[in-house]
């Protein structure tokens, strides 16, 4: 049966109210409401993975704005990339036979693939971790790579049996990680715009998935509660340098 997920407005935020926009869309999935949205960064951000070190951040990623994000992995500079967040209820409706971390880049690949950019899926013992604190450097199984660089990587976060997945898709190498090529910078690849992208995506996994996508606004309660947890934990210092 057909299941319907709400796609929320494409916008561009600082980091701690992306983060807590994402742990706003998770809260709705416990009580039953399935999201999709997209989003961009309005400045470049650091954000570390939420057991990393504070300490990790170096003398190169410690000018950038910085946030803690729910879910684990390494740090992640946000620049040239397009965002997405998928958050999904309990029940055994939502569960997807491949894992969703693989899912999704596989609709990614797919995507890159019809405009003839070639992409594959990291594979078991195929591991490399490349440096110490960035995530782009860790390649482990699902990330997407072209011509060795990973361009897509997602973590997750559960609770109370409901998900919470997001993920980068890197556009454009940034000066800040000049190591890290993006789609855009592979030989032939077209230009990438984020909300193009992001709407290409959103047909993307509509088909694929055979779910019914529907334009939603954020609830009141969502709008109230977004603040909050900003305060609390993603724009607070304290919260960010606990580790």
């Amino acid at each position: 049966m057909s299941q319907t997920i709400r796609l929320l407005p494409f916008a561009g935020a600082d980091g701690a109210t992306n983060m807590s926009a994402d742990e706003a869309v998770l809260e709705s999935a416990v009580k039953g409401v399935a999201s999709l949205r997209f989003y961009t960064w309005t400045e470049p951000t650091l954000s570390l993975g939420y057991f990393q070190p504070a300490a990790d951040r170096d003398a190169d990623l410690a000018r950038l704005p910085w946030v803690r994000r729910s879910t684990g992995g390494a740090a992640i500079v946000h620049h040239h990339e397009l965002t997405y967040s998928l958050a999904l209820p309990p029940g055994a409706e939502w569960v997807s036979r491949e894992h969703w971390i693989c899912r999704a880049h596989h609709i990614v690949r797919r995507v890159l693939a019809e405009r003839g950019v070639e992409s594959r899926a990291v594979i078991c013992g195929e591991e490399q971790k490349l440096g110490p604190v960035v995530c782009f450097l860790h390649q482990t199984p699902g990330d997407l790579l072209i011509g060795g660089s990973k361009v897509a990587g997602s973590a997750q976060r559960k609770m109370r049996g409901a998900l919470l997945q997001h993920g980068s898709i890197l556009l454009r190498r940034s000066a800040f990680v000049p190591s890290l090529a993006g789609i855009c910078d592979a030989p032939g690849a077209p230009e990438f715009a984020p909300a193009a992208l992001a709407e290409v995506l959103t047909q993307a996994f509509a088909t694929d998935t055979g779910w019914t996508l529907t334009p939603g606004a954020w609830t009141a309660e969502e709008l109230e509660h977004i603040p909050a947890i900003r305060t609390e934990k993603y724009a607070n210092r304290d919260w960010n340098e606990k580790r």
